[in-house]
């Protein structure tokens, strides 16, 4: 049996077919996982998904398992190391955000109760179907993601452009942009 998918994971990878299969647009609530997708968009930024993708374990070992108060306690000599001798994408930039966004996360926690309450506000705490039927018409950034994107960076968040807020907004199942042809748009 033939399965139709997404443009991106018609693909002979198996790990991005599974990341699509499993994964890519499902609603997910767990801040540690929301925190964890927020953080691999941006250090996605300039890059493919796959390059993030295939370092996904590595991330997810230096980075505590995403645990937000122990990545916010990270000191600079750890992330140091991480741009010495990691499999990640060694840019300071994003190392370093990482910790940022992770103390960021925190505060966003104690004002709204959790990530999820805050993040989910954004599409009104229910997933946006798009119905979409040609890959064409998926954007890069919608009105959404730029009122994302802007409150992100003025609560202090890096690397949270637009664009990567609508990568982790498809990611996290806050708008479903499977194509309808896809076996797993969700079909109202």
């Amino acid at each position: 049996m033939t399965v139709t998918r997404c443009h991106w994971a018609e693909t002979a990878d198996p790990q991005m077919q599974a990341y699509h299969d499993t994964e890519w647009g499902v609603p997910q609530h767990d801040d540690r996982a929301l925190f964890e997708l927020l953080t691999l968009e941006g250090a996605q930024a300039g890059l493919s998904w796959r390059t993030v993708l295939v370092r996904r374990e590595a991330y997810r070992a230096a980075y505590h398992g995403f645990d937000i108060e122990r990545v916010a306690a990270m000191t600079d000599a750890e992330l140091e190391t991480l741009l010495v001798d990691s499999p990640l994408i060694r840019n300071r930039l994003k190392i370093f955000s990482t910790r940022d966004n992770a103390r960021v996360a925190l505060a966003a926690i104690g004002e709204h109760g959790s990530l999820d309450r805050y993040l989910w506000s954004f599409v009104g705490h229910e997933p946006i179907d798009n119905w979409r039927t040609d890959r064409a018409q998926v954007p890069a950034t919608t009105p959404v993601s730029d009122a994302m994107s802007k409150a992100l960076k003025k609560a202090g968040f890096r690397f949270v452009g637009s664009t990567i807020c609508y990568a982790f907004m498809q990611a996290t199942g806050m708008v479903d942009d499977h194509l309808v042809s896809c076996f797993r748009h969700s079909k109202g």
